[in-house]
């Protein structure tokens, strides 16, 4: 099995994060890694030592807190209990996918040697992620302002303590079975340990990679319906000419069209002659929203790219400046903004989707009245459409930005919160509307091709290819039938496709 060794002198990418996620790849600290996670740790051993003066969150407690001092014998304590007080998550269960990345995205933190966890603590978490001991951690309850503290804290209990529960062997059971099973003990706190255990920004993080990801990959999805509908619609080709982009060469926009020309290359239906002078916005002006997809997905990646590659977490100690730091990285500001923004831009890739599809079942170019051939005895894909534009909607109500709500926490000591949390989990729940909403796009666009393969005239042979394994999965309905089946099945295609 390989294994991806994390090291701070080499960059994470969202690229690298993609591999190791769908090779099964086993992690493991370099040796530089453990260099800095052992020097940082001697470093706060000697400074508590030496120095008199209160250490926020090593000798005091934790926010309003702060100013309460506490006693060496009981430093190990204060961040044990720390971890148990926050862990108050509520809601639905984050994703095993995404607690994964939460492992992966908290040892990368931890690798830098700014955060003064021991090195067993770390080690503890890549044996989590390698060992596939998924902490049970839910939705709802962080601010996004310390950091993701109510989520972390329920990531650190069983992972780190032994308490609370896991997903081990595929299913769900308490903590200390899997300790018994493993002959693991709870680790001891030391002192910071809890705070620089919880104060981090990888709940938001990992959502945001997982999104993003998935956001890469429906927008080169999107492209592919795209090309099926505008073919299956007999559009017209012009609106994608490179010429015509030039004059306004936004890059994403070039990416579209290059696209959209490079799959219709050969298509007897693009190069037929055509009546109609113009096509619908959701065609004709494709490049220009596909493309300002792109384009803000391009942004938001290198806004998390460097939040993935940096410590977030408080206070930050610098030994090399003999300082340790309180001060504001854990806020998730950053993340919450760019959050926002990359809901807004899959919801429009759903949004002109479904437009799309609405298109092909009101009886335009030939198509018969609901891609059925006898309408009012079928209703055909009258229905689907309405799944579609019920989906968009929610996505749009979803859009509603998280990052400029606040309300202050701690005795108003954390008087500015990012709400990063819900800016994360709703934008994950727009990438799945959007895969649904471009499943139901592609399951129309493959009945209307196959009326057009009536006329005796063919797509290209990418498109061609592409409905052919589709047809594998999802047949041609001739008379109404269950549809629910299909729209899963063809949710199902999507999320299996392999692109190249």
């Amino acid at each position: 099995m390989t294994t991806h060794y994390i090291n701070p002198d080499e960059r994470l990418t969202l690229a690298r994060i993609g591999e190791i996620v769908d090779g099964g790849m086993q992690l493991a600290l370099g040796d530089e890694a453990k260099r800095r996670i052992e020097r940082c740790r001697a470093y706060i051993d000697h400074k508590m030592q030496t120095q008199k003066e209160p250490i926020y969150g090593v000798t005091t407690g934790f926010g309003s807190l702060c100013n309460i001092s506490i006693s060496k014998e009981q430093l190990s304590q204060l961040q044990k209990n720390l971890v148990m007080s926050h862990a108050c998550g509520v809601g639905d269960e984050v994703p095993q996918e995404v607690v994964r990345l939460m492992l992966l995205l908290k040892v990368q933190n931890f690798c830098f040697g700014y955060s003064g966890a021991q090195l067993q603590t770390v080690q503890r978490l890549v044996d989590c992620y390698n060992d596939d001991v998924l902490p049970v951690v839910y939705q709802q309850g962080s601010l996004g302002a310390s950091g993701d503290l109510c989520p972390l804290a329920n990531l650190m209990l069983p992972s780190i303590l032994g308490m609370g529960e896991v997903y081990w062997h595929g299913r769900r059971c308490d903590a200390q079975e899997v300790y018994a099973a493993k002959g693991w003990q709870p680790i001891e706190l030391q002192s910071k340990e809890g705070l620089a255990l919880l104060n981090g920004t990888q709940f938001m993080s990992s959502y945001a990679v997982w999104s993003l990801l998935k956001a890469m990959r429906l927008s080169r999805q999107a492209d592919m319906v795209l090309s099926l509908s505008l073919d299956a619609f007999d559009g017209r080709i012009e609106p994608f000419y490179e010429a015509l982009h030039m004059v306004r060469p936004h890059k994403g926009q070039l990416e579209t069209a290059e696209a959209v020309r490079g799959l219709l290359e050969g298509s007897q239906l693009i190069a037929r002659h055509k009546e109609h002078v113009q096509d619908p916005y959701s065609f004709r002006c494709a490049p220009q929203v596909h493309g300002a997809a792109k384009d803000t997905i391009r942004y938001v990646a290198s806004v998390v790219e460097t939040e993935i590659n940096s410590t977030t977490d408080n206070p930050i100690v610098l030994p090399d400046e003999d300082m340790i730091i309180s001060g504001g990285h854990f806020h998730g500001e950053p993340l919450a903004m760019v959050l926002d923004f990359l809901a807004i831009a899959v919801a429009e890739l759903g949004a002109i989707s479904e437009r799309r599809t609405y298109q092909l079942i009101d009886a335009k170019r030939g198509l018969p009245s609901f891609l059925v051939a006898k309408p009012g005895l079928n209703s055909g894909f009258m229905i689907p459409q309405y799944a579609a534009a019920a989906i968009v909607s929610q996505s749009k109500q979803l859009c509603t930005p998280a990052s400029v709500d606040s309300i202050p926490s701690s005795q108003n000591q954390e008087d500015l919160v990012s709400m990063g949390g819900n800016a994360a989990t709703k934008c994950y729940r727009v990438c799945e509307n959007t895969e649904r909403v471009l499943a139901i796009e592609l399951f129309n666009a493959a009945q209307a091709l196959d009326f057009r393969h009536q006329e005796g005239l063919k797509s290209s042979p990418a498109i061609e290819q592409m409905v052919a394994d589709y047809r594998k999965e999802v047949n041609f309905v001739d008379i109404d039938e269950v549809m629910y089946r299909h729209i899963h099945a063809s949710v199902r295609f999507l999320q299996q496709m392999r692109l190249k």
